[in-house]
């Protein structure tokens, strides 16, 4: 039986209208009714149930870095809601020859409903909340991946039927966008998190104290190690991403060296519970941060993962535009 939140009063907030720039932004209730809402989303479209919530609406799609599951998921969603979703390019608008970022929010929110952006700086998405007048979404930055990690908690609910309680460990570069909402979004939800990253990689200080602070209201514990297999122990989940990140191309020889012998493999994963799952955000680098066997594996749920960015990113649009 899988966990879900009905709670009449979280409907009540003032989801309509807000921005969702990082998970640490909402609070428990919130995040377990975004998931409620995917799940209940997910299970109309597989009964072929129309749900025309955005009708009308539109969503505009700024894009300065790349994707294959951002941009799909966030153009079909609002197709299925309803709506329409215009794909905007650093290339395609005036942001790419020296707009300011102020002017852009201003113009684009007497246009378009919301606003999703997927760039590299997390403060250019700050600036661009604080000048628009609609929602803006946070697709991705350096520094946050809250989408991403929404789907994550979504898959982790479906496989385990719970999230208060269990073990998720992330292995890799712990100064990474995955690390920093994994870190907020588990502690909003009462899961423990181990973080295993080599010396110079570890997790944004100010985010991760503020995560344990956070936890201390869900009991949620915070460990931040060197050692994957310390960090692995017990661990219900399993999570990594790729070691070199869009925009840090220059720096690969310097990481393929840093993270040897932070590979999730079929070793270090014998030090997990028996009933793991595995998760990565792909695209993957398989030899690399992960070996084939285990993505390919039987304990690894990283397709699951990348449908539910679809149903998670329908719920935030369904709660922010509706």
């Amino acid at each position: 039986m899988v966990e879900t939140y009905k709670a009449s009063e979280i409907e009540k907030t003032q989801l309509k209208g807000k921005d969702f720039l990082q998970l640490s932004d909402f609070s428990t209730d919130e995040i377990l009714y975004m998931l409620d809402v995917a799940q209940e989303l997910k299970g109309l479209q597989k009964q072929g149930k129309p749900q025309p919530h955005l009708s009308g609406k539109v969503l505009g799609m700024i894009f300065e870095k790349s994707s294959t599951r951002t941009r799909v998921s966030f153009e079909v969603g609002m197709l299925q809601l309803g709506g329409h979703a215009i794909f905007l390019s650093s290339k395609d608008i005036q942001l790419g020859r020296g707009e300011s970022i102020s002017d852009t929010a201003k113009v684009l929110s007497r246009y378009v409903d919301g606003i999703m952006i997927r760039t590299f700086s997390h403060d250019s998405v700050e600036e661009l909340a604080s000048h628009a007048t609609v929602p803006v979404i946070n697709g991705l930055t350096d520094l946050q991946h809250p989408t991403q990690v929404l789907a994550d908690l979504l898959t982790i609910l479906e496989h385990k039927g719970k999230l208060a309680g269990l073990k998720l460990c992330y292995i890799g570069d712990g100064n990474n966008n995955m690390a920093h909402s994994l870190m907020e979004g588990a502690v909003k939800v009462g899961m423990d998190i181990s973080i295993a990253s080599p010396a110079g990689y570890l997790p944004n200080g100010k985010i991760t104290e503020k995560a344990i602070q956070a936890g201390k209201l869900t009991g949620s514990q915070i460990a931040v190690t060197n050692d994957p297999i310390e960090a692995i122990k017990d661990a219900d989940v399993i999570v990594t991403d790729v070691w070199t990140s869009m925009g840090q191309e220059e720096e690969t020889a310097l990481r393929l060296e840093a993270f040897r012998g932070f590979q999730v493999n079929e070793n270090l994963c014998k030090h997990a519970k028996d009933d793991f799952i595995f998760l990565h955000c792909l695209p993957a680098h398989r030899g690399e941060e992960v070996t084939a066997e285990v993505i390919d594996g039987s304990h690894s749920v990283v397709f699951d993962e990348a449908e539910n960015r679809l149903h998670a990113q329908k719920a935030i649009l369904k709660l922010l535009l509706t």
